[in-house]
Formats: C-alpha cells, sequence, structure tokens
C-alpha cells in the first residue's frame, strides 16, 4: 500500500479508459466527417434523428465528462510526484497551450483556414480554461475543493435563467462561462460552444478524488463503485421527476425505445446537472471495472491513452486527409464529405482508422518514455 496521502504512479486503468473515451470520439468524428447529410441537433431532435444514429450519438456524451475528471485526477498524482507548485504551473501553461491550439491547428483542422468567419471554442478549449483554473483552485483545502465541484456540477443549472443579449455589461464573460455565444473577433465571430463552467466544477472533481488513490485497489475500488452508484440514483431521481437538472424535459414516446432515448436525451452545452451525473456515474463504474481488468487485456487501450492530445491532433487531421481524398477519388460531394450509408458503417470506419492512429500512439508513447523534453509531456 502507498503512503496515505501520496498517490501511487501512472495507474493504468486511467490511461485505458481515457483511451476507451477517445476512440468513441473518434466514432463521433467520424460522423462528423463522413454522414453529413444526417446531422444532429444540440439537443438531439428525436423527431427527426434515427434511433441507431441517436445510440452512436449517446455513446460519445461519455467522452467530454471522463476526460475532464481523469485530467483532474492526473494533476492530483502529478501532485503527488512533483509537488503542487509545479502541478500548478503544468496546469497553466498546459491550459494555456491547449486554448493557443484550439485557435490556430485544432480550427484549421475543422474548418480549413487559419481565420476562418467563425472560430469554434470546443473542447480542447474547454480543457484549456479548466486546466487553467484547476491551477488557483487545488490550492484550496481538499473539503473546499470537493465542495466546490459539486456545487458547480449539480448547482449550475440554478444560473440558466441568466441570459445577456450582445452589448450587455458582462456578456463576453457569460458566454465563455455558461452560455453559448458569439464574441466579436477583427475578422469574424468566435463561437463559444463550450460554456466552461461546469467543465471546470468536473475537472476539480477529479483532482478531489486523487486520495483515493493512495488506498489498495479493492477499497479503491468500492469507493468508487459507491460513488458511481450514488450519482446513478441521483440522475434517476432528478431525471423521473423532470424537473431540476435538465432543461429539456423527457416525454414519453410510441414505444419504450423511443421513451427511453428521450428520458437520455440530456443537454450538453453547457452540460446539465443530469448529463454530468449519468456520464461521470457510468465513467466512475468503468474506472473500477479497469482495474479489476489484468493488466496485459488493456494494454491496447492505454496505448491511445497514453499520448491523448497527440491522438486528438493526428486523428483531426487524418480525417481531413480522407475527405480531401474523398473528393479526388469522386466518392464525395463538393464539401469533401461522404454520406455513409447506415450508423453501423461509422464504426467501421472508425475501427480502420484505429489502426495507424494505434501505430502512431505506439511510436509517440515509447519516445515520450524514452524523451526527456519537457514539450512531450503536453502531448
Amino acid at each position: 500500500m502507498t503512503a496515505q496521502g501520496t498517490p501511487s504512479p501512472r495507474i493504468g486503468a486511467i490511461d485505458a479508459l481515457r483511451g476507451l473515451v477517445m476512440l468513441l470520439m473518434l466514432v463521433d468524428h467520424a460522423r462528423e466527417t463522413f454522414f453529413l447529410h444526417a446531422q444532429v441537433r444540440d439537443p438531439m431532435d428525436l423527431a427527426v434523428t434515427a434511433p441507431d444514429l441517436v445510440v452512436t450519438r449517446l455513446t460519445s456524451h461519455l467522452c467530454a465528462p471522463v476526460f475532464l475528471l481523469l485530467t483532474g485526477l492526473s494533476a492530483r498524482l502529478y501532485a503527488g510526484k512533483h509537488g503542487t507548485g509545479a502541478a500548478s504551473r503544468f496546469l497553466l501553461t498546459r491550459g494555456l497551450f491547449l486554448i493557443l491550439l484550439e485557435v490556430t491547428l485544432v480550427n484549421l483542422a475543422w474548418t480549413g483556414r487559419l481565420l476562418p468567419p467563425v472560430l469554434y471554442l470546443q473542447v480542447i478549449w474547454a480543457i484549456g480554461l479548466s486546466m487553467v483554473a484547476l491551477a488557483g483552485l487545488m490550492r484550496l483545502p481538499q473539503w473546499a475543493l470537493a465542495t466546490v465541484a459539486l456545487l458547480i456540477m449539480l448547482g449550475h443549472n440554478l444560473l440558466d435563467g441568466i441570459v445577456l443579449a450582445p452589448g450587455q455589461a458582462g456578456y463576453t464573460l457569460w458566454s465563455i462561462l455558461h452560455q453559448r455565444g458569439l464574441l466579436d473577433l477583427p475578422w469574424g465571430v468566435a463561437r463559444t460552444s463550450y460554456p466552461v463552467l461546469p467543465w471546470i466544477g468536473v475537472a476539480a472533481a477529479g483532482y478531489a478524488l486523487g486520495p483515493w488513490f493512495s488506498l489498495d485497489p479493492a477499497p479503491r475500488r468500492r469507493r468508487l463503485l459507491a460513488l458511481g452508484a450514488a450519482a446513478l440514483a441521483l440522475f434517476l431521481v432528478l431525471r423521473g421527476l423532470n424537473g431540476y437538472g435538465e432543461p429539456v424535459p423527457w416525454q414519453a414516446g410510441p414505444t419504450m425505445g423511443a421513451t427511453v432515448l428521450s428520458f437520455l436525451n440530456l443537454t450538453k452545452y453547457p452540460p446539465s446537472a443530469d448529463f454530468l451525473l449519468l456520464t461521470l456515474g457510468l465513467g466512475l463504474w468503468l474506472l473500477a471495472l479497469f482495474e479489476a481488468v489484468p493488466a496485459g487485456r488493456l494494454a491496447w487501450l492505454r496505448v491511445f491513452g497514453g499520448a491523448p492530445l497527440f491522438f486528438y491532433l493526428v486523428h483531426l487531421w487524418l480525417l481531413r486527409g480522407l475527405s480531401h481524398l474523398a473528393l479526388a477519388l469522386g466518392l464525395a460531394g463538393a464539401s469533401g464529405r461522404i454520406e455513409a450509408g447506415a450508423p453501423a458503417q461509422l464504426w467501421m470506419i472508425a475501427a480502420l482508422i484505429s489502426l495507424p492512429l494505434f501505430a502512431a500512439c505506439r511510436w509517440m508513447v515509447g519516445l515520450k518514455r524514452r524523451g526527456r523534453h519537457p514539450l512531450l509531456s503536453y502531448l
């Protein structure tokens, strides 16, 4: 057993779970690239979206919350090894680095333009800002940090009634924190696709979980399972009451399947309390499960999770390259997008794309282990 308060070294289950959600993200981004004719709104319009496409989209809902939770948890493990000050500096610098990547290479991959008319501030931006915020919040006492995390995650829907219009005082800050909006730029506008306040709470919650990883695996798994069960139970209660926790009420459909999909159709931008309870509850259960699985069986997932930023950048540019190839071969329309025949094909496309990604990530993981350059730790 590791001494209490000193987290253990890198834990394989964390990398494996991170790898899983990265692969689910790949499926969703394949949908964006190869299923242009059947895009879904946010929240998804169940009246016009095929159930199998809804399910495909729902699986990706695990990605951002689980990744932010693991980001906070990994920061706590880093602090246990290098000290609070070093961890705070790393969070600040890496967070700023991610923000820079979002407005440059990431947007270039999505739009094909360095200065697009609409600059989308999405998940990498949200992760970066959350890391910057966590660089300060991590200095709070453990109980205070956990309290702040819970208040943000479960209480932010109380702020839904605050809606500011462009030109009003605080509009820019509020659009970044809680309200999707458009911010003026010298050459166009920026779209705050991922309002960041709830994500800060998720990252803080991950950091607050850190001391559990000083325990032996068995009691840690029990705690993870219990906390996950509590989150899922609270989700069922709040969602069942159809009141606080989710701004879009569920409705009984013509079939049981339609009713279940309506029940699970939760707001992601910003993530509602119900959204976070469901996804994080499942994420905690998956983390406990992965800790119980023999390490060798998860080695392939740990490869993807061992270089997450590298995976993210490479997969975006790989998808973009495939889109251009399809256009050159006459397999796509003028937009360079292909219309896949059925959602099941998206999973097959993602599985095929994951093969070169696996080779690339395995190379990067090996390079990170052998290399000493500090920039490698950012990938």
